[in-house]
């Protein structure tokens, strides 16, 4: 062998040592949804761009690795045990079922969540300026605003008495979200009565029940059931109703709900991208504030308007963020 070639050899023997090491130190995030991966991947686009703004691309020098509970909130503890053996640099847990069960796992992997309760009454943090403890994230405070939504049943429909909300019982956001429109309810003189459902089959039972009772509006609870895996259900079912359904998320208007408002969710999702990469880069989540929106979207779709017969008030029309024809 020629001199020349065997130094050349030589290098490439001693770098081969260093390029492993390179792939074995690559940061890997554990990926912990409540939900389907066919269902998000909107909030996945959203989250690695906001990883990428922070200097992380996943294939290049950081690995996701993904655990599907796909609305069985029963599955999550055991996917998040497997994250934390492994064990991987941070979790990003998505949302409420996802994040509590992570927050049980670990106390040393950083977390960053988004979740739509308050992570102070839920206990993943202690305070959101500054959440002293492993996690961190992104708050879309949706089960706050029921009492909004009720504001706007009132808008279209201002004879309304009694108002039905579809929620999911297991869903660990379904207290403080059935309380906060409990008090809504109250202030605004309307009766509420529930209608309960955690698997497809009940939602079906759920919306004969609502066909049954005939309350004069319906609400759509937040939980990521819902919105993931049965929004094109949902919405087919309440467009038979001769009421209007009011949604928390554009992604219900989107697949031809009447209206909905809420935050802005691949937004979040591309914020929480951005804490990934800072904690990847050696901050700690206890020095991260939660986030949470400081804008709402309304979002009215006036084909579903139309189907129903009813009449978008100016006063709506004015706040809408976006009129889907």
């Amino acid at each position: 062998m020629r001199r020349r070639e065997f130094i050349t050899l030589l290098g490439a023997a001693a770098a081969w040592p260093t390029a492993s090491r390179a792939q074995q130190e690559r940061p890997v995030i554990g990926f912990l949804s409540a939900v389907a991966e066919a269902s998000a991947r909107a909030q996945l686009s959203a989250f690695r761009r906001g990883l990428s703004e922070a200097g992380f691309v996943e294939g290049q020098n950081v690995a996701i690795e993904y655990r599907w509970a796909e609305g069985q909130y029963e599955r999550l503890p055991a996917m998040a045990a497997e994250l934390v053996r492994r064990p991987v640099s941070l979790i990003l847990a998505q949302a409420p079922p996802a994040a509590l069960t992570a927050k049980a796992a670990t106390a040393s992997i950083p977390i960053v969540f988004i979740v739509g309760f308050d992570p102070v009454g839920a206990g993943l943090v202690t305070d959101l300026n500054k959440p002293e403890g492993n996690a961190t994230g992104m708050t879309l405070i949706s089960t706050v605003l029921g009492q909004k939504r009720l504001e706007m049943v009132r808008d279209l429909s201002p004879k309304a008495s009694v108002v039905g909300m579809l929620v999911n019982p297991v869903s660990p956001d379904a207290v403080s979200e059935i309380r906060s429109v409990q008090t809504g309810a109250k202030a605004l003189g309307l009766k509420l009565v529930m209608f309960n459902a955690s698997t497809p089959a009940e939602i079906e039972t759920a919306f004969d029940g609502i066909a049954e009772r005939r309350p004069d509006a319906l609400l759509v609870g937040t939980d990521p059931f819902f919105v993931s895996q049965q929004a094109a259900k949902i919405v087919t079912r309440a467009g038979r109703l001769p009421f209007p359904t009011i949604y928390p998320f554009r992604e219900y208007a989107v697949a031809g709900g009447l209206m909905s408002y809420g935050a802005n969710i691949p937004n979040s999702y591309r914020q929480a991208g951005i804490y990934a990469g800072k904690i990847l880069k050696g901050a700690s989540p206890a020095e991260l504030p939660v986030m949470q929106p400081t804008t709402f979207e309304l979002v009215i779709n006036l084909k579903a308007a139309a189907a129903l017969k009813i009449d978008i008030p100016a006063t709506l029309h004015a706040r809408s963020n976006e009129v889907i024809e």
